[in-house]
């Protein structure tokens, strides 16, 4: 996929993180996704025409041995048809001088929703640091179907978390 003719920022994955909180019978468990990858090409000074895209490895979804034998399933995210999630930005819009508000679109198990995800940026020498997170409803996604739909067991609502270090962005 391109992204336009800026220069493309390199993930540093031994850096990064994907990961999501779920409730279930009301107590946290958070699990991560184990591949992952991005392409970035991000300019401070040229939000028009950057671009972030995604691409998630739904099959490293771990969060116990137990749950890591269920995740691939069909009801849950039905790795045989859909192996890979993905965001890619819309826009993104530069809210002060280190907090910045992506749109775009996150597909997961062939639904794909807008959304508007929250992203502070952090420098330490080379490296930028993305974090943030934004809520999902994992049933709009079709995340734990037939008996898992009961909201009571594991809620709707799964907290997506991330870190994302990259080199090769400008100065803030």
């Amino acid at each position: 996929m391109p992204l336009g003719a800026q220069a493309q920022q390199q993930l540093v994955p031994a850096q990064s993180e994907i990961a999501f909180v779920s409730r279930q019978m009301g107590v946290p468990v958070e699990g991560k996704f184990k591949r992952f990858s991005a392409q970035v090409a991000f300019d401070p000074a040229k939000l028009a025409t950057s671009k972030i895209a995604f691409t998630v490895d739904t099959g490293s979804a771990s969060i116990s041995r137990e749950a890591d034998a269920e995740l691939p399933k069909a009801t849950w995210f039905n790795v045989a048809a859909f192996p890979k999630a993905s965001f890619t930005s819309s826009g993104i819009k530069r809210i002060d001088a280190t907090k910045y508000e992506v749109a775009g679109k996150l597909s997961i198990k062939g639904v794909s929703s807008d959304v508007v995800v929250p992203v502070t940026l952090a420098q330490s020498g080379a490296t930028t640091t993305a974090t943030g997170a934004f809520p999902i409803k994992r049933l709009s996604f079709r995340i734990g179907e037939q008996e898992w739909a009961d909201t009571s067991m594991v809620a709707d609502e799964v907290q997506v978390k991330f870190k994302i270090a990259l080199t090769g962005v400008g100065k803030l």
